[in-house]
């Protein structure tokens, strides 16, 4: 963790047509409350990306890496068999969505199954 850049992006993850939590503390050792640049804190999907130098790129990938859970263009964790689409800004996304890069205000959206969802375009980001 560092703090020569700090921004926070927002994850919505559904699956089937429902909603599934971003846990918290991703990327923190609970042992001793050491941080990845990219890590979260509670469990609202709020992603938080604190560098050592400014301009570092971080990526979706290493989000999931840090969940222990595998992220690829047909695979979200143990589910493969059904579409995934991944949106940013409700914009859909083509490419392994693991390099997608984190940027400040972000709203990424994953996908997961053929249910329609309405996706969000924004987060409002004034809380944080």
């Amino acid at each position: 963790m560092g703090t020569a850049d700090h921004y926070h992006a927002h994850l919505d993850i559904i699956v089937d047509g429902r909603q599934v939590a971003v846990p918290a503390d991703l990327g923190i050792d609970p042992a001793t409350g050491a941080m990845s640049a990219v890590h979260t804190h509670t469990p609202d999907g709020i992603v938080h990306v604190e560098a050592d130098t400014v301009g570092e790129t971080f990526t979706l990938g290493q989000l999931f890496t840090e969940w222990n859970v595998r992220l690829t263009t047909s695979q979200l964790g143990s589910l493969s068999g059904e579409p995934l689409k991944v949106y940013v800004d409700g914009e859909v996304q083509t490419g392994d969505p693991a390099f997608l890069n984190l940027a400040d205000e972000q709203q990424i959206t994953v996908v997961y199954g053929d249910q329609q969802v309405d996706i969000p375009d924004s987060h409002d980001f004034s809380g944080i």
